[in-house]
């Protein structure tokens, strides 16, 4: 079967929650070089064992082009196209809340490019913040090894300001001072449900909403 991947690249091993967890005797930076999907994809499969959260990476849709019926109760794809998702990268449940994210990585070294989104994901977000979802941006500055969160209604005030002529990329400074830092450790590699505690406090007394 012919699978065409987005950019030419194939997508990353799934993860299954009964996979072994990394051990204590691991350093923190044994995995250094990982995709922010499979640090994001550990730390899931970390707190879904830990019973914390139920959070999974969205499947890929994919596009059928060519498929045979060899046999009149069975069909055979002979060639698919894996189509750019249509909303965020994760989503799932934590504590009551509707979660759902997006992780971007970046090789600049001082700012973000806000063009690494795209608008039906905006969109999405808002209309999952409008219900009372839990929405974010993971951010990672691969060169500095540095990763952030950075609150939905954050990002779309930077959004409509590029809309509106105005950056097109947010400042690493300002990612510092409105975001979350999340800092490697072992278990799990990525402790972003730490920030998104502080996030749903804020929620809760009224410091974010949708702009």
């Amino acid at each position: 079967m012919t699978i065409h991947y987005p950019n030419g690249q194939h997508p990353k091993q799934s993860y299954h929650a009964n996979r072994d967890l990394p051990t204590p005797h691991q350093s923190i930076y044994a995995k250094r070089g990982m995709s922010l999907e499979d640090e994001i994809n550990d730390s899931n499969k970390y707190y879904l064992s830990r019973h914390a959260a139920v959070i999974y990476k969205k499947p890929t849709p994919i596009q059928l082009v060519k498929v045979d019926y060899p046999k009149r109760s069975a069909a055979v794809i002979k060639e698919a196209y894996f189509r750019r998702p249509s909303t965020t990268d994760y989503n799932g449940i934590y504590k009551g809340y509707y979660i759902d994210f997006d992780a971007k990585e970046t090789r600049n070294k001082r700012y973000f490019p806000l063009k690494n989104f795209h608008e039906h994901q905006v969109r999405h977000m808002r209309e999952c913040v409008s219900q009372g979802g839990i929405c974010f941006a993971f951010i990672k500055f691969t060169e500095l090894e540095l990763v952030y969160l950075l609150p939905a209604s954050i990002l779309f005030r930077y959004w409509d300001e590029m809309i509106n002529g105005g950056r097109k990329s947010i400042l690493l400074t300002d990612i510092q001072r409105e975001g979350f830092e999340v800092k490697y450790q072992l278990n799990p590699r990525l402790p972003y449900l730490q920030a998104v505690d502080q996030i749903i406090a804020a929620k809760n007394k009224g410091v974010y909403h949708v702009e």
